[in-house]
């Protein structure tokens, strides 16, 4: 997969900078001895301090010529572990060039052998080693990881929950039969096919199979040159055709300035990112997968303080009876711009959320993530923006005691 070369440094060093280290007492550790490995993968394991109490894991595999430990310091996955207590393993490819193999005919059976069999095996023993919540395992990626994202979803359907896709192609769509790990045609997005096809390229990875499949998000921009745009519509033509649902969106919107996001029934999520290239994935995206994921609803963690913080909110109550308005001040207190924002909070039990403005609330009581409307996505360095919500209540009428921006802790103010 030589032309993947071609984000590596760039890729690496563009996340590194973006997120930085987790700040947490919790450490990255290398696990060496986690079961069958016919590729001798390397495994990394991130166990924050406080996890729940049947804690969910997360598979999130790197982009050629990374590694593991890159993909921990250069995303946000590990911090948002510590705040809502899930368990992330950063498996390390060993080939030449760091990609993992998505083309050989091993790779792409359920225990067929190479790459796959080893994740899978990292997988099962973390669930093992630390009582995890078999329901509850996702894969994510970027790039290759992408790629090898897919390809876990359709090999073992049993096993992940759900996916997430930064930038990939469809499942299948890199098989080569004579040794070569780089498929130019797939790569340049001239590999088309029909729905059934791909879902049956899918289907056949694990032969038989006939229980649920697992839920999944898409990312990709339109100024991909590495692995080209229509491979994002080839990925939602297959994934839709596995869950028996139409190639037409149930919804479309727009969550941020360049984005569009259609959905399909409950089962795909697609962003299309106007403008962007293969190095897509930006602070804030990681959240948005959590949220897809479901981990940010019942943890039992709260997110780490490191003494400092970027956002402010003031959030003040005018109750009546059974029911009260919040006005929700949101301050940008860091030096650098907010492009797109989800502030999450739990309200008191009793309350649920009857209307709101200036955000998206999802889900309306619990522990509520207020995602930005379309005019006020930008937060410039020192500035506010107000937002609101309706809500009844059974009694409870206080406000939300902590609130993250972007899954950073906020100071209350």
């Amino acid at each position: 997969m030589r032309a993947l070369g071609v984000l590596v440094a760039a890729l690496a060093a563009a996340l590194a900078v973006l997120v930085g280290p987790p700040a947490s007492a919790a450490a990255l550790t290398e696990v060496t001895d986690f079961g069958t490995n016919p590729t001798g993968l390397r495994m990394h394991l991130y166990v924050p301090d406080r996890v729940q109490e049947r804690p969910p894991v997360l598979l999130a595999v790197h982009w050629c010529t990374g590694s593991g430990p890159a993909m921990y310091s250069g995303t946000e996955f590990a911090r948002l572990a510590d705040q809502y207590g899930f368990i992330v393993v950063y498996p390390s490819a060993t080939r030449s060039g760091n990609c993992f193999d998505v083309s050989s005919p091993q790779a792409l059976r359920r225990d067929g052998g190479s790459d796959p069999v080893g994740l899978v095996s990292m997988v099962r023993y973390t669930l093992q080693r630390y009582g995890g919540d078999a329901s509850r395992v996702f894969v994510t990626g970027v790039s290759s990881g992408a790629m090898m994202t897919n390809v876990m979803l359709a090999n073992y359907p049993d096993v992940f929950a759900a996916g997430a896709v930064f930038a990939g192609v469809p499942d299948g769509c890199f098989a080569t039969a004579d040794g070569s790990e780089w498929n130019s045609a797939c790569a340049n997005g001239t590999v088309l096919k029909t729905p059934q096809e791909w879902g049956d390229i899918a289907r056949s990875a694990y032969p038989g199979y006939s229980g649920p499949r697992p839920r999944v998000q898409l990312w990709h921009g339109t100024a991909d040159d590495t692995l080209r745009y229509p491979n994002f519509g080839e990925e939602i033509d297959q994934w839709t055709n596995v869950h028996g649902l139409p190639a037409a969106p149930t919804s479309t919107d727009q969550p941020r300035q360049g984005w569009t996001r259609t959905r399909y029934g409950d089962k795909v999520e697609a962003y299309s990112l106007q403008g962007v290239g293969h190095n897509l994935m930006a602070s804030g995206m990681a959240q948005r997968t959590i949220e897809f994921f479901g981990l940010d609803q019942g943890g039992t963690t709260e997110p780490p303080d490191d003494g400092s913080s970027d956002c402010g909110v003031a959030y003040s109550v005018n109750a009546w009876n059974t029911g009260l308005v919040a006005s929700i001040t949101i301050t940008n207190t860091g030096s650098a711009p907010v492009d797109g924002w989800t502030l999450g909070f739990t309200l008191p039990a009793g309350q649920t959320i009857t209307s709101g403005w200036g955000a998206d609330y999802r889900p309306k009581s619990g522990a509520v993530s207020a995602t930005n409307a379309s005019y006020n996505a930008a937060i410039p360095a020192g500035g506010s923006i107000s937002i609101g919500l309706q809500a009844t209540h059974t009694g409870d009428t206080g406000a939300p005691s902590a609130f993250t921006l972007n899954g950073a802790p906020c100071t209350v103010v």
